[in-house]
């Protein structure tokens, strides 16, 4: 089989990129996913996503152990199939500020110049949605339809503790209070395969294999030819084979295929066709840490599967199991010299524990408290053939301070007049600490990601940058990455909207290459 342009990743970037490039049919474009289709209920129902979690929708990563972290390994879901981790993660739709895309300092990536990019991703329901959003593009952005009563407390508390309450979350600055933006259309999930796969999906020039596990990219010489796919099949690409693996799959495909470290590939065995030193390095994702408390009411989403529940959404697509549990955000600075947002807040009105994985015990409410510019660093590299994910959590002292501080205002937030009605004591395993040793103790021993790995083909100017402006990967021919993992540094909000403004970027590099080539 053989393809102009060969994808591999069916994730939020990948879609994209199989949409926007097969609108040319003149040229062929072939998608590879190693899931299969997006076809469960808790795919499609908001509040199914944490029972996607470790079931084979999900990679099932766990990292290595973190000495700063209680020696700890931590689970690291990440999606596997049609749709990507867009159709397994909570929906927030959170770009980020402006400083996050200028402080890139890469030509053609500030935030004026990615900004046309969201906007044409995005059609926006609701109040002021042409103030800031797209109003016609493919993705559905809402506000949650079913909002829980202790949501608008939380909502009331920021506004009681002083914070400027935003009118849109996703706005040149995220500083302040909001309910969460979220992609649903109607009750129901709007992943990026409903966006611009599926619309895309009967057009003869496109051409979607799923349950194929790609092991390696092909070369002649430092020109790329194609992928090999589980069980030696062979995919050909005539133009160019783009990575959207995400920020885990991407790097590691590339060392798979004798793109890395010279020393590293050798180590593993693998023929170096490329020595790219960085490639798998300056691994960020954002780490959580949470307060739980009891709710004195018996109004949370802790009955939320009820049998009464499932039929209202089944019917009305409406109801407990409309939310993305994430339900309101506040971006705050933790000190007057942070120049941006460096810790966001995010309520969810049920005990979130474990990601979901342990049901509640009790009604109870969460306030997450999230990193939001980590300076540790990771790296993605190999064991053998296998991956290995090593975030380097908290090995910069002042990521702890920033949780530390984060946390303090979650307990001041369920302290206000506005949460009194619901918010009671420490609900287990959360204990109440309180001095700031006892807090960063807490973190080390229960804090988790959010889910937002980035930086592992970090995109740049310098030779020693994996891709270029253009996200052409250094050295070779007719390869690009175009992920999250490009990101050379974390944004100040969630990765799914940079994802998907990367993958509508991309597509229309990769058009003006094949405009300019001809």
């Amino acid at each position: 089989m053989e393809y102009d342009y060969v994808i591999v990743g069916a994730g939020s970037a990948g879609c994209v990129l199989a949409g926007r490039l097969s609108e040319d049919p003149g040229v062929s474009v072939a998608l590879v996913e190693a899931g299969g289709q997006d076809d469960k209920l808790e795919i499609r129902m908001p509040a199914g996503f944490s029972k996607l979690f470790k079931t084979g929708y999900d990679w099932n990563y766990t990292t290595a152990k973190q000495s700063e972290m209680s020696g700890r390994e931590l689970y690291w879901p990440r999606g596997r199939m049609i749709g990507g981790s867009s159709s397994l993660n909570a929906q927030m739709w959170v770009r980020g500020c402006e400083r996050d895309y200028d402080q890139w300092d890469v030509p053609g990536w500030a935030y004026d110049d990615v900004l046309p990019y969201f906007t044409r991703a995005e059609h926006r329901v609701g109040s002021n949605a042409g103030d800031v959003y797209g109003t016609s593009g493919p993705l559905y952005v809402s506000e949650l339809r079913s909002p829980n009563v202790t949501t608008a407390a939380f909502l009331k508390a920021c506004e009681e503790f002083g914070l400027q309450r935003l009118g849109e979350l996703n706005g040149r600055s995220n500083e302040g209070y909001s309910p969460t933006p979220v992609t649903q259309n109607r009750g129901r999930r709007w992943s990026s395969a409903d966006a611009y796969l599926r619309p895309a999906a009967k057009r003869p020039n496109l051409h979607v294999i799923t349950e194929a596990t790609v092991d390696r990219v092909t070369f002649d010489g430092r020109r790329v030819t194609g992928i090999e796919h589980s069980g030696g099949a062979q995919v050909r690409a005539r133009r160019e084979v783009i990575l959207a693996a995400g920020a885990i799959g991407s790097p590691y495909l590339l060392m798979r295929s004798g793109v890395g470290a010279a020393g590293e590939l050798r180590d593993a065995g693998i023929a170096i066709i490329h020595d790219l030193p960085e490639v798998g390095k300056n691994l960020q994702d954002h780490l959580a840490s949470a307060v739980y408390v009891e709710c004195r009411q018996p109004v949370t989403l802790t009955k939320a599967e009820s049998i009464g529940n499932l039929l209202r959404y089944i019917v009305l697509r409406s109801g407990m199991l409309t939310t993305n549990v994430g339900e309101a955000v506040a971006f705050i600075r933790t000190s007057a010299e942070e120049p941006a947002p460096d810790v966001e807040l995010v309520f969810a009105p049920v005990p979130f524990l474990d990601h979901g994985l342990t049901p509640p015990t009790g009604h109870g409410l969460t306030i997450g408290a999230v990193l939001l510019q980590p300076e540790s660093r990771g790296r993605i590299g190999l064991n053998g053939r296998d991956v290995v994910i090593d975030p380097g959590y908290l090995a910069a002292e002042a990521d702890v301070k920033r949780l530390v501080a984060g946390l303090k205002t979650a307990k001041q937030l369920f302290a206000t007049t506005a949460m009194k009605p619901y918010a009671g004591g420490p609900m287990a395993p959360y204990w109440g600490p309180e001095s700031d040793e006892e807090l960063a103790q807490w973190v080390r021993e229960r804090g988790e990601t959010l889910y937002h790995p980035v930086g592992t083909c970090r995109m740049g100017t310098d030779d020693a940058s994996v891709v270029d402006p253009a996200l052409r990967v250094r050295g070779i021919e007719g390869l690009r990455v175009a992920d999250a993992s490009i990101m050379p540094t974390l944004n100040r909000g969630h990765t799914h909207a940079p994802a998907i403004m990367i993958g509508e970027k991309a597509a229309d590099l990769i058009r003006q290459n094949a405009v300019t080539s001809a």
